[in-house]
């Protein structure tokens, strides 16, 4: 059970507390806010909600909360999300927590809708909670998450997000454990890739397997000497190779040279457009390149593997995305976290008052707020 008004008291910007005993003693009042963000997003309102809804629950009081749009619309920079009323007493200390709720999860819903609406074949894992500082901001950032997600599957066909890497945000994607087979440790114990995959298909025999084939630096070699040594779920296609390759290096078997030569011959126009220096990265350079991905998936067609999935890891953002759809990078599935807002300032939302009692007031500057602006 939450005490919220402990979690306020403890939480909440010092001058809120110290406005919310002045308005108590000298006479309380309505008022209205607007809440709203300086970027477009995806609306993602409900984990707010919840928390405001279950402060007034606790305090016994009323709030009228009036939506501007349903979850998952898109919202421009500088539209109000939602009006808030109630006495302002009752919820003058609520704003520094309630403006965490809301922010992070638009901005991750926007960052969803565009990484896979852009790759509308590819089906993503969230992957963000080792990059999430806590457990709360991992459930604002699955949330939003799966928020872009849906839409992106329901205006673009897209496969989306199928699920998280733990069990604790699973349910945002309609699951009740978390994704995944193996990290970078499972296949240091076994000391090479082909036996981790062993160990683990012993003790998970009916598990679909993805197999980590970037350790040793023989993402080639060990994932065909994983194919052949477990050609049954190969050939089943219950099998998936995840190329996981850090920036320090290239993949095996590939250098500047080569990954141009491979994108000429399986993706020319992606060399010839303009490209930044990052761009030119992802393309050909080292780390989980689409060269490299163009490499593995040709490397396993040669040698009959072609039911073998690929799993890519490593910077999967939206630019990135969007980069693998423009050269038709043959990704089945992406795991990324990636999807976290880079600028976090970008994530900052806003609450300002529009009105004390029946008459509209809100500081110069801010007028569009008022809902007669708004058409709502």
């Amino acid at each position: 059970m939450i005490d919220y008004e402990i979690d306020i008291e403890y939480r909440t910007d010092h001058y809120f507390k110290l406005t919310k005993e002045i308005v108590s003693k000298n006479g309380d009042i309505e008022v209205t806010y607007a809440i709203f963000m300086r970027r477009p997003v995806i609306y993602c309102p409900k984990l707010a909600v919840e928390w405001l809804k279950g402060v007034i629950k606790s305090r016994n009081e009323i709030v009228n909360i009036e939506e501007c749009f349903k979850e998952g619309a898109s919202v421009g920079a500088g539209e109000p999300l939602m009006y808030i009323t109630a006495k302002l007493a009752v919820i003058v200390d609520f704003e520094t927590i309630f403006l965490q709720k809301i922010g992070a999860p638009c901005v991750a819903a926007y960052n969803t809708f565009r990484m896979t609406g852009g790759l509308p074949k590819v089906k993503f894992i969230a992957m963000d909670a080792r990059h999430c500082a806590g457990s709360e901001m991992q459930q604002l950032m699955a949330y939003g998450a799966s928020v872009g997600s849906k839409k992106a599957q329901r205006e673009l066909n897209a496969a989306g997000f199928i699920g998280s890497a733990n069990d604790s945000t699973s349910h945002f994607f309609g699951r009740k454990k978390g994704l995944g087979t193996m990290p970078h440790a499972l296949v240091g114990y076994a000391g090479s890739t082909l036996e981790a995959a062993k160990l683990f298909n012993k003790i998970f025999p009916v598990e679909p397997l993805t197999v980590l084939v970037d350790y040793f630096g023989k993402e080639i070699s060990d994932s065909l000497e994983v194919c052949e040594a477990l050609s049954s779920i190969a050939k089943a296609g219950r099998l998936s190779l995840r190329i996981d390759t850090h920036g320090g290096r290239f993949v095996e078997g590939l250098d500047t040279a080569n990954s141009y030569e491979l994108l000429d011959k399986n993706a020319p126009d992606a060399i010839k457009t303009f490209r930044t220096e990052e761009e030119l990265k992802w393309l050909v350079g080292t780390g989980v390149s689409a060269a490299a991905i163009w490499h593995l998936r040709l490397s396993l067609n040669n040698n009959g593997w072609n039911k073998v999935q690929i799993v890519a890891s490593s910077e999967f953002g939206p630019q990135k995305c969007k980069l693998m759809s423009s050269v038709n990078a043959p990704i089945d599935v992406i795991g990324t976290g990636s999807f976290l807002p880079e600028r976090w300032s970008e994530t900052y939302a806003t609450a300002d008052i529009i009105s004390y009692g029946n008459k509209n007031r809100v500081k110069v500057g801010r007028e569009f707020l008022l809902p007669d602006k708004q058409n709502i």
